[in-house]
């Protein structure tokens, strides 16, 4: 299987970590800017993009609050589903939202934000070239 060419910056010793993490994701959402779905991929391990409409309405919300609140500076958020964790990361032009089973935002060391900084690394081509993922 080849890597996921989005890597965690700066060290070798977190690299063997985000290792196991390409192995746990069981699908990849691309949201345009608005939280409307783009773009699905699904593994063999899980065919469903079931958890999208659950990373659309999270994502409706955080618009309703933010304009409600006035609130700034959303980055990321994480839906705790039964046996997986839904991850969005807002970047510049889009929501990129992973199903990955249990919770990689508590379990992954050394920090979270290297969990972040990884998924707002991915694109369009590497998903679409990865042998784990199909377009759905």
């Amino acid at each position: 299987m080849s890597a996921l060419t989005a890597s965690p910056p700066n060290s070798e010793d977190t690299q063997v970590q985000w290792q196991g993490l390409e192995d746990s994701i069981l699908g990849v959402a691309i949201f345009d800017i608005n939280g409307l779905p783009r773009e699905y991929f699904v593994t063999d391990d899980n065919r469903s993009t079931s958890w999208v409409q659950i990373v659309f309405q999270a994502l409706g919300l955080r618009s309703l609050l933010a304009a409600s609140l006035q609130l700034e500076g959303f980055q990321h958020i994480a839906v705790d589903l039964t046996e997986t964790t839904a991850v969005v990361v807002r970047r510049r032009y889009d929501y990129v939202g992973l199903l990955v089973q249990g919770n990689p935002v508590l379990t992954i060391n050394p920090e979270p934000s290297l969990l972040i900084q990884w998924i707002a690394q991915l694109t369009l081509e590497t998903l679409a070239d990865h042998p784990r993922f199909h377009t759905a």
